[in-house]
């Protein structure tokens, strides 16, 4: 008899060599993976889990653009003239430098902020000083002089920036004129201009639809700035501008293009060389919540945005400890663990609405192991772009 597994789900961060463009990504990943295997002294099982940050993705690919050719971008689309910034996110590295093209291709940008928060949860103010000053953020536009009669000049909690002052400066640096109001109804804009970036992740789409039937003449979505080469230059056909990295002062790295065929190409790989069908996914900003400072991670469009088809649909599992508490409240022991074995194995293929699966997770499962991946590798020095995770598909009675 086969002796019991005493270990579930683990997640390794597996050091590469720093990634340049052009490098064979499928090849040092697969060795990287190997190599790990065979220093740390493990062995790769089928439905193993190889999982490469899309930062290195892009940066192989050579996928980049400079400030210039998101202003030359800008101004083709939007007329050079008076344009529309509505609710960007609150970032030194993911919007400030976009922020700084869209200038360099405007005369004036009226920029409107959400508020208390941005879309992915940085606070400009806290909902509490909101309520104290009787503000409605739901209906109330509030000016410039406005915000800080009531609120002041408060920095980021945890960077320590005044994104208020931080992006108005940085766009008369560009040599733009700015004005910035407050306000969370997307049409607000339309009274100031009638062209319009909506710089929303999440609810983009919804933002254009609202916009379009109010009135605006043109709306842009950072998802279609960049979304074409611009003097040769990378772009991403489907993202555009979201996900986007600063890399230099003048240059943006951007989310990564098509690269199911990296997946592909690495699961066969290690398919040939032994024997094993793991599963391969590109992952970006994890999906969960700081609750200290009320911040979602998700940044970027999607957690993954390739990977290949094992890794379709959500996890379908059943809650132990309702098994236990419940169904087999009277058992223990060995009996106990044969009860909760053979319910396992009986489960049906769709769980949901079943009171025995209650609790448990019904989320993508690229999203659920993205954000594993993303707490692995860490966002600093941990030279880990690529994190393998084990046991993830286990169960009870594995």
């Amino acid at each position: 008899m086969a002796e019991e597994r005493r270990v579930g789900t683990v997640s390794r961060g597996i050091r590469c060599p720093i990634i340049r463009q052009g490098d064979d990504l499928a090849q040092i990943v697969t060795d990287s993976v190997l190599k790990a295997a065979e220093s740390e002294g493990f062995k790769l099982r089928d439905r193993d889990v190889i999982s490469i940050t899309e930062s290195v993705v892009a940066r192989s690919q050579g996928n980049y653009c400079s400030v210039k050719d998101i202003a030359e971008d800008v101004k083709n689309k939007l007329g050079g003239e008076t344009v529309g910034v509505i609710f960007p996110i609150l970032s030194r590295n993911r919007f400030a430098i976009c922020l700084r093209g869209i200038a360099m291709g405007a005369k004036k940008i009226v920029l409107m902020l959400s508020y208390p928060s941005d879309e992915v949860g940085n606070q400009l103010v806290s909902i509490d000083k909101i309520d104290e000053a009787g503000v409605n953020p739901y209906s109330d536009v509030l000016s410039l002089d406005k915000y800080r009669e009531l609120f002041g000049y408060g920095v980021h909690e945890f960077t320590g920036v005044d994104y208020v002052a931080y992006y108005s400066d940085l766009i008369k640096e560009a040599g733009c004129e700015v004005e910035i109001i407050f306000a969370n109804q997307a049409k607000a804009i339309l009274d100031y201009t009638k062209n319009v970036i909506n710089c929303d992740i999440h609810t983009r789409v919804r933002t254009k639809r609202i916009l379009k039937a109010a009135g605006a003449e043109k709306v842009v979505g950072l998802d279609e700035i960049m979304n074409a080469p611009i003097n040769g230059s990378g772009c991403n056909e489907k993202y555009g501008l979201l996900g986007s990295n600063k890399a230099t002062e003048d240059t943006v790295k951007l989310f990564p293009r098509e690269c199911k065929e990296l997946v592909l190409d690495i699961q066969k790989r290690i398919l040939d060389s032994c024997g094993k069908h793991v599963e391969v996914m590109v992952y970006g900003d994890g999906a969960f919540k700081d609750p200290q400072g009320k911040i979602w991670e998700l940044a970027d469009p999607v957690v993954s945005p390739a990977f290949t088809d094992g890794l379709i649909g959500t996890p379908n599992e059943l809650k132990l400890k309702y098994l236990a508490d419940n169904d087999f409240a009277n058992l223990s022991g060995e009996e106990l663990k044969k009860a909760i074995s053979d319910s396992i194995k009986a489960k049906d293929a769709n769980l949901v609405g079943k009171m025995a699966s209650e609790g448990t997770t019904p989320r993508q499962l690229t999203d659920l192991i993205g954000s594993l991946c993303d707490l692995t590798s860490g966002s600093g020095d941990k030279g880990t772009p690529v994190v393998l995770v084990q046991g993830y598909f286990d169960n009870y009675t594995n």
